[in-house]
């Protein structure tokens, strides 16, 4: 007996399924009129104007590909213009047997795509993604600036400096002045003399205990470097909050409408736009943004009884 073929009702009239990998595209059309063909292009900026062309001639109207790392990124941002991209996950498109090529990959991909079984990742406009880049940058440097900071920290102990054994705040006025005036070489019972003051918990003689260790010139030149490289990394976040202030010029009643949630400033509300951007048609209810930006709880259940997910 023959293996029985099943046909599905066709969605798309003429599409393009493909498998992108970091220094080729392998792309499968097919449809309505044209004969199902694979080719395989470069991902240089060259090769994937020419796979536009190609795709063009042909008459394709969308096109499925996997979320690989990044190499979607390229090829997405050359045909977005021209086409409906469906980004996938890959691992909703991989676990069918039998598919050992790259070849068949972009066929299965492209067979996926017409018969409307692909479910599309959400992907903001290029504004809000270049948005999304900025504030994730910021992100990255600010926690590279708290990593340095709690260096500095480290380095004080080393030097068994205890300043933060009696000062409340190792980044405030009184710290900052005195670690400056041990950077300088200056004497301890100075800097006290100068810089205590009666809100503090300790007593002078125990702030001027606090503050004399064994202080190196080694220690001075790590803790100035570190200094160093904090200032270069706040003054490249100002220079990203004025990209962002630029980004964000025409969404400002909308960050002011969100401010107005407790707990959201401005920073906030940038953030939460660079994320989901403001078109929210793309998400069917509110159940779908919750779940795509992973506050909802999955679900895996069978035969009536729910599993935990591990």
């Amino acid at each position: 007996m023959g293996k029985e073929i099943i046909e599905f009702e066709q969605h798309v009239e003429r599409g393009c399924g493909m498998d992108v990998h970091k220094e080729t595209v392998v792309a499968t059309v097919s449809g309505q009129g044209i004969k199902t063909e694979t080719q395989t292009f470069s991902t240089i900026t060259s090769s994937l104007k020419s796979m536009a062309q190609w795709l063009k001639k042909n008459g394709i109207t969308h096109i499925a590909m996997e979320s690989t790392g990044v190499y979607w990124k390229p090829v997405y941002n050359v045909l977005e213009k021209d086409f409906e991209i469906l980004l996938v996950n890959a691992r909703h498109i991989k676990n069918v047997p039998g598919r050992k090529t790259d070849k068949a990959d972009s066929k299965w991909i492209c067979k996926l795509l017409r018969s409307g079984l692909l479910k599309a990742s959400f992907i903001p406009p290029q504004d809000i993604r270049e948005l999304r880049d900025l504030t994730r940058y910021r992100r990255k440097l600010t926690e590279q600036i708290a990593a340095e900071k709690n260096r500095i920290q480290r380095i004080l102990e080393d030097a068994n400096i205890k300043l933060s054994s009696v000062v409340s705040d190792i980044e405030g006025v009184v710290a900052t002045r005195l670690i400056e005036g041990l950077l300088r070489g200056e004497n301890v019972g100075d800097l006290v003399k100068e810089h205590y003051h009666g809100k503090l918990s300790a007593s002078r003689e125990e702030l001027k205990e606090a503050i004399t260790g064994f202080f190196t010139n080694h220690h001075r030149f790590m803790i100035t470097t570190i200094k160093s490289h904090i200032g270069y990394l706040e003054q490249q976040i100002n220079q990203i909050d004025t990209e962002i202030d630029r980004k964000v010029e025409p969404c400002r009643e909308l960050i002011e409408l969100l401010r107005t949630i407790p707990g959201v400033g401005k920073e906030g509300a940038v953030g939460i736009i660079a994320e989901i951007g403001t078109k929210m048609d793309v998400f069917p209810d509110e159940h779908h943004l919750s779940s795509w930006a992973g506050m909802s709880p999955g679900n895996n259940e069978s035969a009536g009884k729910k599993k935990v997910q591990e």
